[in-house]
């Protein structure tokens, strides 16, 4: 599909802008439709990211990174992901991995896994349990300090993102201290993955959820950060990747304005272009507004990270907002396209299953509204 590159300005680096959407349309462009279909998780598309350094960006060079900015970031999840959610989903475990290890890990374990993601190594971000959900407080998998200063970790983690792929697991699990989090490769004896019943979803399908069974002896240093500190780490970690998550939002919405205004360039009805109908015209006026200002306050809660401020509500209402216009134009592009926006050959299913799956994941519109609330209360 052609797209009009004017369209959407760059808000970051031209060039890094330029070279992802070439990427996208030889890369992941041909294979979306494919990964979606099986359910699958993009292998050959996270080496070649991994290649080209996007996916260890913002890691410091001393382990093989970019030692870039968050701004960048966003920009890589935004345009990898007008060609497929899938990509970006799957960067983002990726991320949140690192980026406990990165800011809380030890000096041997940060020298011992973050050069892998630059190889490519895959991980996912282990925090939910059948039994609690969005309330990581307090949890069923227990991990307890041996008399050598190892651990031992114990329970079940259930519908892990990336886990089916995923080389390293980070999950989060109690201790007498509280909730703390450790570093599991997947190699390490004691632990498997289950795809159970509910492995698959509607939307962002990077391959069947699984649950994580584990009882593992783990090296001292396995343990991310202080003892009892998890909670706040994670807290952490997911207030920065709903900065990027608000990226993946965009991109699903920029790919299906996109299609539609095309296929509604290309469409006659009664004589006319569908076009050039003024309801179609306010159909697409509107959601350029939206997303433009969606753009604009993910871009802008990306730089609150790069300056190091508070971004708890920034980041929160980003996600939000961008998600919610995500499904919004998602809905407007079937409606717009009619019979052809309903058809299975069509991405338009694709598009609305995942935004609305992202209204939900990742942080649902409800814990970001409370995150906000709590901020704006807090404020006074």
């Amino acid at each position: 599909m052609h797209i009009d590159t004017r369209r959407w300005r760059s808000l970051e680096d031209a060039n890094l802008t330029d070279q992802l959407r070439q990427f996208v349309a030889a890369e992941v462009d041909p294979r979306a439709e494919e990964l979606d279909r099986d359910d699958r998780y993009p292998d050959e598309i996270i080496a070649m990211t991994a290649a080209r350094g996007w996916n260890s960006l913002t890691l410091p060079h001393d382990v093989g990174g970019g030692a870039s900015s968050m701004s960048r970031l966003l920009t890589v999840f935004e345009e990898l992901s007008v060609g497929s959610a899938i990509v970006g989903i799957s960067l983002i475990t990726i991320f949140q991995s690192q980026k406990l290890i990165d800011a809380f890990g030890s000096a041997s374990l940060r020298q011992r896994l973050l050069p892998r993601y630059r190889d490519g190594m895959r991980a996912a971000y282990a925090l939910t349990e059948r039994a609690h959900g969005s309330d990581i407080r307090s949890l069923d998998t227990k991990a307890a300090r041996q008399a050598n200063g190892s651990w031992h970790v114990r329970g079940q983690k259930a519908f892990i993102t990336s886990g089916s792929a995923a080389d390293l697991f980070v999950v989060l699990a109690e201790t007498d201290a509280g909730v703390s989090v450790f570093a599991v490769p997947r190699e390490t004896t004691g632990l498997h993955t289950e795809e159970t019943a509910e492995a698959q979803t509607f939307g962002l399908r990077n391959g069947p959820h699984v649950d994580l069974h584990l009882d593992c002896l783990l090296p001292p240093d396995a343990l991310i950060g202080e003892e009892g500190r998890g909670l706040k780490q994670a807290m952490v970690t997911l207030a920065n990747s709903r900065v990027l998550a608000a990226g993946i939002s965009l991109g699903i919405a920029r790919a299906a304005f996109d299609a539609a205004l095309q296929y509604a360039i290309g469409r006659s009805a009664f004589s006319s272009r569908v076009i050039d109908f003024q309801g179609i015209q306010w159909y697409f006026a509107e959601a350029a507004a939206r997303i433009d200002a969606a753009r604009l306050l993910t871009h802008q809660a990306a730089c609150d990270l790069d300056a190091g401020r508070d971004i708890a509500r920034s980041s929160s209402e980003a996600k939000l907002f961008a998600s919610s216009v995500a499904t919004e134009v998602a809905e407007m592009a079937v409606q717009v396209c009619g019979a052809h926006g309903t058809r299975t050959s069509s991405p338009f299913g694709r598009y609305l299953r995942d935004a609305k799956t992202y209204e939900i994941a990742g942080g649902s519109s409800e814990i970001l509204k409370n995150t906000i609330a709590k901020s704006l209360i807090g404020a006074r």
